[in-house]
């Protein structure tokens, strides 16, 4: 069964990532894990954002799944979080196509200035659902070949996306973001090795 389990949109400065807005599909994680699960999988997309340069897109393997990133040149960043079946080009297209979204309703000047629950951008629960659909997927692909001259880095872990002595254990410990719940699930996900395979 191929899923999308989260769509987000970020601002990448050179302070860090900031959260412009997101939506999320974990109904298919068990009612106790989904809020723990769903703070995860924002942690995970703001760190490889910040570990995305500028201009370029990455796709990141965890476990059974990929997290797919685009950081625009001017520093608007896109995240689909999704299983392996769900073909990569298309998350990829899918990136741009709500961030351009994004970029027309909301200048870059303001930017620095939104704060999530300010944004009115509900295109990103639309294409959520939509695209669960691989054949609405499909038609999309097509519109968009221009994306075939873009080079897509894969990377089998979130380990090899981190800067050189970094640990992911260490940034979770670290994160202010996360909530000790979250850092919980994480440790004991981790233990049962089924880590950052978010459920």
């Amino acid at each position: 069964m191929v899923k999308i389990f989260a769509l987000s949109v970020l601002h990448k400065t050179d302070a860090g990532a900031v959260w412009l807005k997101s939506a999320y599909d974990v109904q298919s994680f068990s009612y106790f894990q989904r809020g723990s699960i769903q703070e995860f999988m924002g942690f995970v997309s703001k760190t490889i954002v910040e570990r995305t340069q500028a201009a370029s897109r990455q796709s990141v393997k965890e476990g059974e799944y990929l997290c797919h990133v685009y950081v625009r040149g001017d520093g608007l960043a896109g995240v689909v979080i999704c299983d392996q079946e769900y073909p990569s080009r298309v998350a990829h297209t899918l990136i741009t196509k709500f961030l351009d979204e994004f970029a027309a309703k909301y200048q870059p000047h303001s930017w620095p200035n939104l704060q999530e629950k300010d944004i009115e951008f509900n295109q990103l629960n639309v294409y959520l659902a939509k695209y669960q659909n691989p054949r609405e997927a499909d038609a999309l692909t097509k519109i968009q070949e221009d994306l075939d001259e873009t080079k897509i880095i894969l990377h089998n872990t979130i380990e090899a996306v981190l800067e050189r002595g970094e640990k992911l254990d260490d940034l979770v410990t670290k994160s202010e973001g996360l909530s000790l719940h979250a850092k919980g699930f994480y440790k004991t996900a981790r233990k049962t090795n089924s880590c950052c395979t978010f459920g």
